[in-house]
């Protein structure tokens, strides 16, 4: 099935490169990138897929069993304008000519001082030589290195006036995702990005990484009254587990004293927080936001529309850093 799945998904982005990239590409005189843009090529339908399933499967659901009524869809519109950025590769592209050569010289500097490269799936040879095995492996990986990052956007105040962004969305639904502050974005993408090539991960299955998990994100933010039942929700995060941890006052400060912390940093599997003792498991349904944007807190502004919610959190960054 897998195997199946890999040959479509290969022939249609041959198809789509073929017909519609290269061309654009030589006539643009960017010959000499054709092989990046048919890497690009692939996030582009994977995005284009990943919106598809978010249209079909995960709205459904936040029709079937809303967690709250829409009362504000404005916002809701400004955070499918994030989702489609990142989804259908502008941010990316952003990346490439911006980031990328950083990238490959940090990637020349590891090898040139001999910085030995560590294959995370050799670890078991003759079991993880197969491919979902190491697929896994790599998924549960990188999801542990996702948790402390999360932990440290919530732990360090500078860190935290860029991701607050995400956490100001009072009206959550399965577009909420991708409403982060660009330089936040940009910070976490470059650790997996460096730590795909310092681990060996193989182009096409750091994409298929990607593309779970932030599937799984998308339902995790979506606007249902849905959870796995008490052994599945221990096992995977479901919407009701991410919910407490957007809910205000509760997920994203320490209870009682108004400080940075909060509950259920987990991406994927909650066993990080068990572990670490940040998980909570409560049957609540919370209102969603951060603390300061109530009135009786101050009102602080977040921003409605995109420049203004990136032009806020630099300002937020640099008035803590001052």
């Amino acid at each position: 099935m897998i195997d199946w799945f890999s040959d479509l998904f290969a022939t249609c982005q041959a198809w789509i490169y073929e017909t519609l990239v290269q061309p654009v590409v030589f006539g643009l005189g960017y010959g000499n990138l054709l092989e990046d843009a048919f890497d690009a090529t692939g996030w582009l339908l994977v995005g284009l897929l990943q919106v598809a399933v978010m249209l079909v499967f995960i709205r459904a659901l936040e029709r079937w069993r809303p967690a709250e009524p829409v009362t504000d869809r404005q916002a809701i519109r400004v955070d499918v304008i994030y989702t489609l950025i990142h989804r259908l590769g502008l941010f990316r592209l952003g990346l490439f000519f911006a980031i990328d050569p950083l990238w490959d010289w940090l990637s020349g500097q590891m090898r040139l001082a001999g910085v030995p490269s560590f294959q995370l799936d050799g670890v078991l040879p003759g079991i993880t030589d197969i491919g979902w095995v190491s697929f896994l492996i790599y998924l549960v990986f990188f999801d542990f290195v996702n948790y402390w990052l999360h932990r440290a956007q919530h732990g360090f105040e500078w860190w935290w006036q860029l991701h607050a962004l995400h956490h100001s969305q009072r009206q959550m639904t399965m577009w909420s995702d991708s409403r982060n502050h660009l330089l936040d974005d940009l910070i976490i993408d470059s650790v997996f990005v460096l730590l795909a090539r310092f681990f060996g991960v193989a182009p096409g299955q750091f994409v298929a990484l990607v593309a779970v998990s932030q599937l799984m994100e998308n339902l995790q933010h979506a606007n249902t009254r849905i959870w796995f039942g008490s052994l599945l929700e221990r096992v995977f995060v479901s919407p009701r587990f991410h919910r407490l941890h957007h809910s205000i006052g509760f997920g994203h400060e320490t209870e009682g004293r108004g400080t940075l912390g909060g509950h259920n940093f987990a991406v994927l599997f909650p066993v990080w927080d068990v572990i670490f003792g940040t998980a909570s498991f409560e049957a609540r349904w919370d209102p969603t936001g951060v603390r300061d944007q109530l009135s009786e807190e101050g009102g602080r502004d977040y921003g409605r529309g995109f420049w203004a919610q990136q032009w806020l959190g630099v300002k937020r960054l640099i008035w803590r850093s001052s």
